[in-house]
C-alpha cells in the first residue's frame, strides 16, 4: 500500500488492502488522504451541485432504503416527468445560488424510449444555462445512452450501493451486473460515470471495502463518486438500522480518496443530520462536492444559508464550473 503516488491510478486493490487503510490510526488516515487530495486538487475548494427530482415516486424497484420505491408506505406520492421548462427554470435559480452542477434524478427502473426525446430536451436546456450535467434514470440501453451523450449530458448516475457481497441484501429487482452493463453504456457512449454508493445498511466494514474496491477496481475510475450516509424513512424496510458511527463515514470517505484520487468525491445524501464538524472532518478526508439545496431528491438537504456560514467558517470556497476537469 504505502508505493501509492500522485500519479498512480490503481485498478488491482484487494480488498484486505483497503480494510488495512480504514483500520489505520484516523489521524494517519485523514494525513494520507489530505496529501493525496492536495496532489490532484484544490483543498479549499468545494464543488457545488444541485439535485432535482424530475419525476418522483412510484418506481418498481425494491431497494431497501428508497422511499420512491411504489411497495414501501412511505408518503411519497407518484407523479409525472416534469416539463422541460420548469426543470431549466429550477437550472437557473440553482445556477443563480452558486451551484455549477446540475443533477436530476427520475424514479424509474428504467428509462423508456417514449421518455428519451423529453429528457435531451431537458438536458440540453440545462445545458444551455452554462452548468454541468448528470442525470440518473435507472438502467439505460446503449441506444438510449448514446441519445443522451449526443444531447450533451456530461454525467451519468448509477450507483452500485453496496459490496456485491452485500447487494442482495437491499435490492431484489436488479442485479450488481444489470448495473454494470448500464455503467459499461455510459463508458461507451462517451459520458463520463458517477458511481458510488451508500453506507449505514447495515453493513460491515468489509463490504464498505468491498463497494469501494469494486469502484477502484472498475477499468476506469468513475469520475463521481457520491459517497452517501443512508438517511432512514419510514416505511423503507432500513427504517430503524443501527446508525454508522460518524467517524466511520469519515473514514469511507478517506478511503474513497486514497484508492481513487483522481475522482470527485462527493459528500452526498445525509448532510441534514451532519454536524458542521462532521462535514469539516469530511472535507479534510478529501471530500470536495456537496449538493446544495432544500431537498435531495425527496429527503432534507441542509438550507443555503448553513452552507455559506460553514464554507466562511472553513475558509472554503465554491469550485468554479469545470476546474475539476483540469
Amino acid at each position: 500500500m504505502d508505493n501509492l503516488n500522485a500519479e498512480d491510478l490503481r485498478h488491482d486493490w484487494s480488498v484486505a488492502e483497503i480494510e488495512a487503510l480504514f483500520a489505520l490510526s484516523f489521524n494517519d488516515l485523514i494525513f494520507r488522504a489530505q496529501s493525496v487530495h492536495r496532489r490532484r486538487f484544490n483543498a479549499n475548494e468545494v464543488q457545488m451541485s444541485t439535485l432535482l427530482s424530475i419525476k418522483t415516486g412510484g418506481c418498481a424497484e425494491d431497494c431497501a432504503y428508497c422511499p420512491q420505491a411504489a411497495q414501501y408506505q412511505t408518503g411519497v406520492e407518484a407523479d409525472k416527468l416534469m416539463q422541460v421548462e420548469k426543470v431549466v427554470a429550477a437550472a437557473r435559480a440553482a445556477r443563480e445560488g452558486g451551484a455549477s452542477r446540475y443533477c436530476m434524478g427520475a424514479a424509474w427502473r428504467e428509462l423508456k424510449d417514449r421518455d428519451v426525446d423529453a429528457i435531451c430536451d431537458i438536458v440540453k436546456g440545462v445545458k444551455d444555462l452554462g452548468l454541468e450535467t448528470c442525470m440518473t434514470l435507472g438502467m439505460l440501453t446503449e441506444p438510449q445512452a448514446l441519445h443522451l451523450a449526443e444531447a450533451g449530458l456530461d454525467y451519468y448516475n448509477h450507483n452500485i450501493d453496496t459490496s456485491p457481497e452485500y447487494y442482495g441484501e437491499i435490492i431484489t429487482t436488479r442485479t450488481m451486473q444489470d448495473r454494470f452493463d448500464t455503467l459499461q453504456h455510459v463508458r461507451s457512449a462517451g459520458m463520463k460515470v458517477c458511481c458510488g454508493g451508500i453506507v449505514g445498511l447495515g453493513e460491515g466494514r468489509r463490504d464498505r471495502a468491498g463497494m469501494l474496491a469494486t469502484l477502484a477496481n472498475m477499468e476506469e475510475h468513475p469520475e463521481s463518486v457520491p459517497i452517501n450516509m443512508l438517511v432512514q424513512v419510514e416505511g423503507t424496510p432500513l427504517h430503524g438500522t443501527e446508525r454508522l458511527d460518524p467517524l466511520e463515514f469519515v473514514r469511507t470517505i478517506a478511503v474513497a480518496r486514497i484508492v481513487m484520487p483522481a475522482s470527485m468525491v462527493r459528500l452526498s445524501a445525509g448532510r441534514e443530520t451532519m454536524s458542521d464538524e462532521l462535514q469539516a472532518l469530511a472535507f479534510l478526508a478529501g471530500a470536495n462536492s456537496i449538493f446544495c439545496g432544500p431537498k435531495l431528491l425527496t429527503t432534507a438537504n441542509p438550507a443555503q444559508p448553513r452552507d455559506e456560514a460553514l464554507f466562511d467558517r472553513l475558509g472554503l470556497k465554491p469550485m468554479p464550473v469545470q476546474a475539476h476537469h483540469a
